[in-house]
């Protein structure tokens, strides 16, 4: 009795456990583990009290990145540009807390409670949200959301183009229109419809359309290079990790080390880092992003053009051609 029926079904048993048990750690695992590293923040203010406001940010070792400012005007630029998520002026009447609930609702929930705990007990913070997340999406989860489909949307592009056969720039025209369409669509539903984002809606548009882009160049390109085992590999690499690493619902300092960083290299992170950026601060902080993105582009789409057709399979000498098997 031959034995590969039951070699397969060993390696499904096998198998389904292991991608259990990849998908909870790549999603579980950096859930489990949000805590600020490295954090950017400000302080702003001069005499005592900005020192101490720096001394209990610093107290918290590897938790936070501060920076100072001379005013609270100097503390709103920083935010507006995203160099810090928020920022905490020392006054007279007591601290100020300036947030940013568009670059992440939970970073501006972290700040809230680390000053409100570092301040005597009944002692009043005033809290300004100097970037608010849009009241269709106040919690940022609208936004989160958007990178699986985004992901799934370059996947399927890719993985079409590779198994339809098509090759060279029919297959990287094809790539680029996909992504067009899905970016144009993407920003009807998120921008027109459920005002998740709310800047310029041209700019939000390509945004999505070179994310697309990216992770549909990518996977085609893997499977270029690689067979169809690119495919797979594309999958592993832009739908599981990107989408887990993104730091998209959260922030990527939130992130265990190194998969915060890893995450902003992978096009669904850059994706969503971007989006923020053009949808909320005027395109601030934007370059990085749009540096991963478009080499993730101009990547697989070189290793698309550059891929070879297959080659027809060879008849020995005096067969004829197969054709049809129901031919006439």
């Amino acid at each position: 009795m031959s034995t590969a029926p039951h070699r397969r079904a060993a390696a499904v048993i096998l198998l389904v456990p292991l991608m259990v048990t990849l998908a909870l750690w790549a999603f579980a695992w950096p859930a489990a583990r949000i805590a600020p590293r490295d954090l950017p923040v400000g302080v702003a203010g001069a005499g005592p009290a900005a020192e101490q406001l720096e001394q209990r940010f610093e107290q918290r070792d590897g938790a936070f990145e501060v920076h100072r400012y001379d005013d609270e005007t100097a503390a709103r630029t920083a935010i507006e540009d995203r160099v810090v998520y928020g920022a905490v002026v020392a006054t007279p009447q007591g601290p100020h807390l300036l947030t940013a609930s568009a670059a992440s609702p939970v970073v501006s929930l972290l700040l809230r409670e680390a000053v409100t705990a570092s301040v005597p007990k009944d002692t009043p913070v005033e809290v300004t949200d100097v970037v608010a997340a849009p009241p269709g999406d106040p919690r940022g989860s609208a936004l989160g959301a958007s990178v699986l489909p985004l992901a799934l949307a370059g996947m399927a592009a890719g993985a079409v183009v590779t198994l339809t056969g098509l090759r060279g720039a029919r297959a990287a025209l094809t790539l680029v229109g996909s992504a067009v369409l899905v970016g144009l669509a993407a920003t009807a539903v998120a921008h027109s419809w459920l005002g998740v984002v709310t800047g310029d809606w041209w700019t939000e548009a390509g945004v999505l359309a070179l994310t697309v882009l990216a992770i549909g160049s990518a996977v085609a390109g893997l499977a270029a290079l690689f067979g169809p085992r690119g495919i797979g590999l594309g999958a592993l690499l832009m739908v599981l990790l990107g989408n887990s690493f993104s730091g998209v619902t959260s922030a990527p300092q939130l992130l265990p080390e190194p998969v915060g960083a890893i995450g902003q290299w992978l096009p669904p992170g850059a994706g969503g880092s971007l989006l923020r950026s053009v949808a909320f601060f005027d395109g601030s902080a934007a370059g990085g992003a749009v540096l991963t993105l478009s080499l993730w582009s101009a990547l697989g789409l070189a290793a698309v053009l550059l891929a070879r057709r297959a080659p027809a399979p060879a008849t020995e000498p005096g067969e004829p051609a197969r054709g049809p098997a129901l031919a006439g």
